[in-house]
């Protein structure tokens, strides 16, 4: 580092307790060298006020893993992620988990952008501010949400969607001005949507954060910023089962799963789950299933199945959540002529589907749905304080643990049978 870059910090660390820096130089500080200045207290908020400031231009040098295209094994590398900007964050990601989106990711889903650092389920600590946070402080706990909240655009005060037109779900795997905050030997890496949590730190922008009570379960807490909320809130928000209803999921993954719980909550009488894995009639249970189908085990169509479960007529609603796209019509056709609803909340690989126009024209209802209908701000402190309370069944989630160096493991993991959530400890 030029010595007239070092001088310039010490003078202004000298000259102001609260500064807003404006060099360009920025400079590396070893992890190990950090966690010392933790230990020692020399970053506790009485030292914030002449040091905090020398810290917020700082690279930070981490592992992550990164995926560098399609068919090419991911692998655990050593990156730069930069400080964060005016509105950003940094993190110190303490829990990560596995959601099937992340493989997709490696297929080149929804655009084939690589390099790319893995991970959008999460759990970390507010290791740095941008100026303008105020809404958080360095030590706050937080997950990652890749759907923002601005309360403010048309789609926000709508109730028909959660779909934010300032902060909307990122594609781009950049952050919102079109940048990325992390590079490996100077090659700039995508993230996956705004955040990447398989690394041991990300930068992400304030309006897809949430903040955590410190007291929830924090290896839990990863599960919730994606999948299984995404279950969840489709039968609580996007679809709004009522009590006493009859519901279908196809697909007992942690969304799926998720979909059993919000139809319980919500006081759905029978809540039929449908997988080919038969280890999935125990976890669906858990979670209030009442009845379960195995296809396999059948000559007939899932549709005819779930027909003889509810005296012929179908359910009222029904969650497709294995992303497969033949089973979106198996599902439509699942549900009540005139009235039932299909809510489609897996992702897949394949965008394309071919629809049976029938039981749209006899009243069938088909729609998709993000994140389960969930808003960022105004539902998923919900989310966050039920599972404070312990309202849900999060445990009943965690099938295996890994470390990050071992990110091969969990790929392998999820081939399993009984595989349900991975959770990577960083």
């Amino acid at each position: 580092m030029k010595s007239s870059a070092m001088e310039r910090i010490l003078k202004v660390v000298r000259r102001s307790e609260k500064i807003s820096l404006t060099w360009k130089t920025s400079f590396f500080v070893p992890n190990g060298f950090r966690a010392f200045l933790v230990q020692t207290q020399l970053l506790q908020p009485a030292f914030h006020c002449w040091l905090m400031p020398l810290f917020m231009a700082v690279l930070t040098i981490t592992r992550s893993v990164v995926c560098w295209g399609i068919g090419e094994p991911v692998k655990v590398e050593e990156i730069q992620v930069d400080p964060p900007k005016s509105s950003e964050v940094r993190v110190k990601i303490l829990y990560a988990s596995v959601c099937h989106t992340d493989i997709l990711y490696t297929k080149g889903f929804p655009i084939p952008l690589f390099p790319r650092v893995l991970g959008h389920e999460g759990v970390g600590v507010v290791e740095s501010l941008g100026e303008e946070v105020t809404n958080l402080k360095e030590g706050d706990i937080v997950i990652p949400t890749f759907l923002g909240e601005c309360q403010e655009c048309e789609n926000c005060l709508s109730r028909k969607t959660n779909l934010c037109l300032k902060y909307p779900v990122p594609t781009g795997g950049l952050m919102p001005d079109d940048t990325s905050r992390m590079t490996v030997e100077g090659k700039k890496l995508y993230h996956a949507f705004t955040c990447s949590t398989w690394s041991e730190y990300m930068v992400v922008d304030t309006n897809y954060v949430v903040k955590l009570d410190p007291s929830i379960s924090l290896p839990h807490a990863s599960f919730i910023s994606c999948g299984f909320s995404t279950g969840l809130g489709g039968a609580w928000k996007e679809a709004q089962v009522e009590k006493g209803s009859t519901v279908a999921v196809l697909g007992l993954g942690a969304v799926g799963l998720g979909a059993i719980e919000g139809a319980r909550i919500q006081g759905a009488a029978k809540i039929i789950g449908i997988d080919i894995n038969e280890r999935k009639r125990i976890k669906g249970k858990a979670f209030g299933m009442t009845d379960f189908i195995n296809p396999n085990e059948y000559d007939k169509s899932i549709s005819e199945l779930v027909k003889e479960l509810t005296g012929g007529l179908g359910v009222d609603y029904c969650f497709e959540c294995t992303g497969v796209p033949p089973l979106v019509n198996e599902a439509l056709q699942a549900t009540k002529m005139g009235k039932g609803e299909t809510i489609v909340i897996g992702a897949g690989s394949d965008p394309t589907i071919q629809i049976n126009l029938l039981p749209l024209l006899f009243g069938g209802n088909l729609r998709g749905s993000v994140f389960g209908g969930l808003k960022a701000k105004t539902d998923f402190p919900i989310v966050v304080e039920k599972c404070k309370n312990k309202e849900f069944q999060l445990d009943e989630l965690l099938t295996h643990e890994v470390l990050l160096e071992d990110i091969d493991k969990a790929f392998e993991l999820l081939k399993q049978p009984d595989c349900v959530k991975v959770l990577i400890k960083l």
